[in-house]
């Protein structure tokens, strides 16, 4: 997964875990959205309908306050083939693989990296921020979700074909010019 989506408005799932509270050995989280959540979420995406979201995250406790999430995102969702604009389901499955550390640290590391940055050199990105102690489970997964979504979204089988017209071959931006030539030889 890449980079989550910055934050436009209140996000519409929620599942916050505070970070103090995670054990070493970490934490599995199973979720599910509700109905709520879910006609949230289809509005914030401008979807048709969210019909189902689940996750499943693992959060471990990794060297230097940092946390890993790792986890898998599934949804179906409802949007509007672009081609028949008939209503159509889509799938989503996503897999989860972040590091969180503390807001202070992320800063640091992305100046850093924005110093030395160079074109021609292939960087990762810098860790998630670990905003006032607490990761947001529920803003992860909506973010996967968001990330996976076809932005043109077509049926299965259905292949856009522009209308093809034949051309007369009489009909082509020379076509006066030839004309007034044709004139010029039948006098």
């Amino acid at each position: 997964m890449t980079r989550p989506i910055p934050a436009s408005g209140p996000d519409p799932w929620r599942v916050p875990v505070i970070v103090a509270q995670i054990p070493d050995t970490g934490l599995h989280r199973k979720l599910e959205a509700s109905a709520a959540e879910r006609q949230a979420m289809a509005e914030t995406a401008g979807l048709r309908e969210v019909v189902s979201v689940q996750a499943d995250f693992d959060v471990v406790p990794k060297s230097g306050n940092r946390i890993q999430v790792t986890g898998h995102v599934r949804a179906r969702i409802g949007q509007t083939c672009v081609v028949t604009l008939d209503p159509m389901e889509s799938d989503i499955d996503e897999d989860v693989d972040l590091i969180f550390a503390p807001e202070a640290e992320v800063r640091r590391l992305a100046d850093l990296m924005e110093e030395g940055h160079d074109d021609q050199e292939q960087v990762a990105d810098p860790p998630e921020a670990i905003v006032n102690g607490i990761i947001d489970l529920g803003r992860l997964a909506t973010d996967a979700l968001f990330l996976a979504v076809d932005p043109y979204p077509r049926k299965p089988g259905v292949v856009f074909e522009p209308e093809v017209i034949a051309r007369d071959p009489e009909d082509h931006p020379f076509a006066v010019l030839k004309a007034l030539q044709d004139g010029k030889k039948d006098k």
